[in-house]
């Protein structure tokens, strides 16, 4: 189980749960054609970024497998963007990271910084062994930070999903626990 202690402070961001007061930030994500080309929703209107937002404001803990921890980016009161883990597995320890960030804050490091808190919190809070990270072969953006986040790139799975209306490739990157730790000691 895993309930953070909120706020969870990077070097430029405040990671926390989502609040009924980021409705005009999340709705300038959710409703960017740009931000959701590789997501699996589709641009949500203003009903549909509400539902989500009560979504998101109650995926502040992680009680059992299968769920998401959800967390704002914020950057000086505003929301940038989210960062998720799932708990994908208590036997087998397994998690998923997941990042959205909005274009206008994109190459500044912000998706990299609230990626590693995510990672600290799966695998030395939470007890995690292994964490993926999947994203859509055209995304360059995202598999280039997978990377740089020092997570391995484990798998290409061709036309393995029909999305969007058509059949996409995806990669899969991850790390396992010991890769986390022998790159924090590194970096120390």
């Amino acid at each position: 189980m895993l309930r953070p202690s909120y706020p969870i402070r990077t070097e430029r961001l405040t990671l926390r749960p989502f609040t009924e007061g980021d409705f005009a930030d999340l709705h300038a994500l959710t409703g960017d054609p740009d931000v959701v080309r590789y997501l699996y929703w589709d641009v949500h209107d203003e009903e549909m970024t509400r539902d989500s937002l009560k979504n998101r404001i109650a995926q502040d803990a992680l009680t059992a497998e299968g769920q998401w921890l959800v967390l704002a980016m914020d950057l000086d009161g505003r929301v940038i963007g989210q960062v998720v883990l799932k708990w994908e597995s208590a036997l087998s320890r397994q998690g998923e990271l997941g990042f959205v960030l909005h274009p206008g804050f994109q190459g500044k490091g912000y998706a990299r910084e609230a990626s590693e808190a995510m990672l600290r919190l799966g695998f030395e809070d939470l007890g995690l062994h292994r964490i993926c990270g999947k994203c859509d072969t055209r995304n360059v953006p995202s598999w280039q930070l997978l990377s740089r986040l020092g997570m391995r790139r484990e798998a290409h799975f061709v036309e393995d999903e029909l999305f969007k209306g058509e059949f996409g490739d995806q990669y899969v990157y991850a790390m396992l626990d010991r890769e986390w730790r022998a790159r924090q000691t590194s970096s120390t």
